[in-house]
């Protein structure tokens, strides 16, 4: 017959099986957050092309001075 496992390390393996699931999600996490960083880095440049065809626009329209 074996003994009874000691209470604080049952409470010490529950913790430790809680810490595995939160590093798994922030491993995801940062996985996501990676792809947003990205995605958010290309609309700036879209953006700032936008900006400097309509700045273009503006001018040869003569609504800008140059």
């Amino acid at each position: 017959m074996t003994e009874p496992d000691n209470l604080v390390l049952q409470y010490l393996r529950r913790f430790d099986a809680k810490l595995d699931g939160i590093s798994d999600r922030m491993r995801s996490m940062e996985v996501r957050f990676g792809a947003l960083e990205t995605r958010f880095a290309a609309l700036e440049e879209r953006m700032a092309g936008v900006e400097m065809r309509l700045d273009r626009i503006e001018k040869r329209l003569g609504l800008i001075e140059a």
